[in-house]
């Protein structure tokens, strides 16, 4: 091997040169800095990754997702291996795969095809292949408090063999902004050589946005020169490991991006340094996130039950919670789900949502982070519009288009009376009167707004929708999902209201609330099911679903004469094995496969069974409970997915496999419902 080794330094200089010599319609011409060929850059010394008892520990499934996300980074994949990565909000790479040649053994080994198992801990994800002659571990990381797009999301290879072999990661670039930022084409990819190893400097149209993709002791694959025609082919990285004085290094991939207004070769520089840099921090890159969740449940509620997994599942959808937190230079929101993007520049629901964030925070609330729970709210707040309307959805790059005019920034209503809601949930689980004194004109604003807007003296569908963004025949013009939260929220506010020393407000807030309790008893239907909406003409659309149930959300609010609406719910045709339809399996619109016309989410699991906990139904609700539990351990190890089929055990093909409010369904109805656990700070309660 050491005989090939100056032959290929010398075709990395030589391919540098001609690329960086010729302009290209994809990059700027950069000249060759000799100081990056004599730059250190080397496989680091293995450390130890942390043993942390919370651990998922299965066979690899190649047809299952993996997910590793966290404040500024996201490593997304399937179980065999495959993946991409995203330094927040900009996807760097997609298809990433590996494969390996031994020494006197002349088979290509594909590794992907040789995925043996995942390990699922809070801090890092391993995936190992194992070959008879070969064992490469793929260890996945997201460090905490990086730059952003320096180095936020990390992969190590170990690698264990019989012989000296030579290990291949190919990967397509893709340098592409986050949905629905503008992109500049497939970037082009350069070689730049450090002293061992080097770095691919991706460049696009757009000469201000570029980054690299980083690998010591690696050469590269072919790079085709200016002269021949344009091809896509992937990039690759090739190190060698010796077992006679390997075994004990990692060989980091490490990547930077850079998205300016404007750019110099400066900024080209400054960027492939700081990517090299990195090779130097891995392991404080590691024990940043290592060092965190080992104390993350310090200071969190937790369960000791004789039931282990039950325990495992709530500690798991906490540190689901925490890996939704995204990081942004003004504060930290949310997002909804996240899921590898395929051809899109979409993962998942990777991006902020208001309902998705206020259904969580009561999950949030109940095991105590309470910093999360201001962040998120301040950040929603941060985007309600001038007349008190809170916002629906705000992508990571929305700042690079003009997103308020576009149709999702507050596409649906049910983020504002939540908003209210929330709001004294967190009051009254902290005491924390100040926070509430420092937005009480937003609270005011938002609540205004649900006046403003209403059927009947209360809140209907003609600012947004209510909880269906689609629906046959056609929209709803007033939900009970949205009558039965405005309820709420009315209540809430007289509540507030009453903490700041405004009774008038308090006491119209406390008489709107009990009109609309009275106009809910209406959409009861003969059949004792609550109808699912009406219309203008004040007639019902009685079919039969689970969207009623948020009426008892908050403890204070139930709708008379339900008992035959609970037994539907713990009946066949809503209540499958893994969770409950959102409409029963007779209904004429019932699709199994539709978003909102039968298929099982579990919110609508949580919803059910939190109001069977707060109605006495406790059987269904414990069974309702513990099928979103066991979804932890169904598709994405450690989380849980966003819809699965109402008629077969399988999440929808588009499902998020890591979705916010599907986690938070877990311990919600777990702690405030099977615990009955809600405290009351002012009251020491």
């Amino acid at each position: 091997m050491r005989s090939v080794a100056p032959r290929i330094l010398y075709l990395s200089v030589l391919a540098v040169s001609q690329l960086f010599s010729i302009p290209s319609a994809h990059a700027q011409s950069l000249p060759l800095d000799r100081a990056y060929l004599q730059r250190e850059f080397h496989a680091v010394d293995a450390f130890a990754l942390d043993a942390n008892p919370l651990v998922i520990d299965h066979v690899a499934r190649p047809n299952q997702p993996f997910s590793v996300t966290g404040e500024r980074g996201a490593i997304l994949g399937q179980q065999d291996g495959g993946f991409e990565l995203w330094l927040l909000p900009v996807k760097i790479f997609h298809n990433a795969k590996l494969s390996a040649r031994l020494e006197g053994y002349p088979a290509l080994i594909d590794l992907n095809a040789q995925a043996a198992e995942i390990e699922v801990r809070p801090d890092h994800t391993t995936i190992t292949y194992s070959h008879a002659a070969i064992t490469v571990k793929q260890h996945m990381f997201i460090p905490r408090g990086q730059p952003a797009g320096q180095a936020t999301a990390v992969v190590l290879f170990e690698v264990h063999a019989s012989r000296p072999a030579a290990i291949t990661l190919s990967l397509d670039p893709s340098l592409e902004r986050q949905w629905p930022a503008p992109n500049f084409g497939r970037p082009n990819g350069s070689w730049v050589p450090a002293s061992t190893g080097g770095a691919y400097l991706l460049e696009t149209d757009n000469p201000a946005f570029f980054g690299a993709i980083a690998m010591p002791q690696a050469t590269h694959g072919d790079i085709r020169p200016y002269q021949e025609r344009p091809q896509t082919t992937p990039l690759t990285f090739t190190f060698t490991y010796d077992p006679a004085k390997d075994d004990a290094h990692f060989y980091p991939l490490l990547c930077s991006v850079a998205d300016l207004t404007s750019s110099t070769q400066q900024d080209r520089r400054t960027l492939l340094e700081k990517t090299f840099a990195a090779g130097d921090h891995v392991q404080d890159l590691y024990r940043s996130t290592a060092d965190y969740f080992a104390h993350f449940f310090d200071r969190r509620l937790t369960a000791h039950t004789p039931d282990k997994h039950f325990d495992e599942a709530l500690r798991w959808s906490e540190v689901a919670i925490e890996q939704s937190k995204i990081a942004r230079s003004d504060g930290a929101g949310l997002a909804g789900g996240w899921y590898t993007s395929g051809d899109s520049a979409r993962p998942g629901f990777g991006w902020f949502f208001g309902r998705d964030t206020l259904w969580t925070l009561y999950a949030v609330n109940s095991y105590g982070d309470f910093t999360l729970s201001r962040q998120a709210l301040e950040f929603l707040i941060s985007h309600q519009r001038e007349d008190g309307k809170m916002m629906h959805e705000y992508s990571q790059t929305a700042d690079a288009v003009e997103w308020t005019k576009l149709p999702y920034l507050y596409a649906s209503a049910d983020a504002t009376p939540l908003f209210v809601m929330q709001m004294e949930d967190y009051v009254r689980a902290t005491g924390d009167v100040a926070f509430l004194q420092t937005h009480w004109d937003s609270l005011k604003r938002a609540y205004a707004f649900t006046r403003a807007h209403t059927t009947a003296g209360a809140f209907d569908n003609s600012q947004g929708t209510g909880w269906v963004e689609e629906w046959l025949p056609k929209l709803p013009h007033q939900e009970i999902y949205l009558v039965a939260l405005d309820q709420q929220s009315s209540e809430a506010m007289s509540r507030l209201a009453t903490l700041m020393n405004d009774g008038d407000l308090s006491a119209s807030a406390a008489a709107t609330a009990k009109s609309i309790a009275t106009l809910l008893k209406e959409f009861r239907g003969s059949d004792g099911m609550y109808a699912f909406s009406r219309d203008t003409n004040s007639a019902y659309e009685h079919v039969p679903s689970i969207f009623s149930s948020v009426a008892w959300w908050n403890g204070h609010l139930s709708l008379p004469d339900a008992n035959q609406m609970f037994a539907a719910w713990a009946g066949s045709q809503f209540s499958t094995d893994w969770g409950t339809r959102s409409v029963a399996s007779s209904a004429a619109i019932y699709d199994p496969i539709s978003y909102h016309h039968g298929s099982v989410w579990p919110l609508y699991t949580g919803w059910v069974s939190m109001a069977e906990f707060r109605s006495g139904h406790t059987l269904s609700a414990t069974e309702h409970l513990r099928q979103n539990m066991q979804l932890t351990w169904l598709q994405d190890p450690g989380f849980v997915t966003e819809v699965l089929s109402g008629k077969f055990y399988q999440p929808l093909g588009r499902s998020s496999s890591h979705q916010l409010w599907s986690s938070a369904m877990v311990l919600s109805p777990a702690i405030r419902g099977l615990f009955g656990i809600e405290t009351d700070a002012r009251q020491h309660a």
